[in-house]
């Protein structure tokens, strides 16, 4: 099914760990129809400077549906369990020492590891990252 509204997302992004490129990080998105709220936690890499590319891989707690997949003409998404992976990739560009602008989209899903069906949702949007 295809969810309504719209995901507001705030987050907060380390520094880098030592001298690799991985970043932890911690977010939440509320959808502004009621539909599915979570919460993320996991680790990032940047690659690039001015131009940069940003895959990672987290868990997720939502509070959608976790029933098991029945009807797939609905328009309800049933995640089948609580805690999801949430693998995220972000294209971006750093604007200034502070400013970063990203086109970024987050998958959650449980990879098929709570039963055959996996409907998951994807969330594609655009980030503004200010560096504190």
């Amino acid at each position: 099914g295809i969810e309504k509204g719209v995901d507001l997302q705030l987050g907060y992004r380390w520094d880098p760990i030592g001298r690799t490129p991985l970043q932890p990080y911690l977010f939440g998105a509320v959808n502004t129809a009621g539909e599915t709220h979570y919460a993320a936690a996991g680790i990032s890499a940047k690659f690039g400077k001015r131009l940069f590319v940003r895959p990672g891989i987290g868990i997720a707690l939502h509070s959608g549906d976790n029933g098991e997949f029945d009807d797939p003409f609905d328009d309800d998404v049933e995640f089948g369990t609580s805690v999801l992976f949430a693998p995220e990739l972000g294209i971006g560009y750093q604007v200034s020492e502070r400013l970063s602008v990203e086109a970024s989209i987050v998958h959650l899903s449980h990879a098929q590891l709570s039963g055959g069906q996996n409907p998951g949702i994807d969330n594609v949007g655009v980030r503004l990252s200010w560096k504190l």
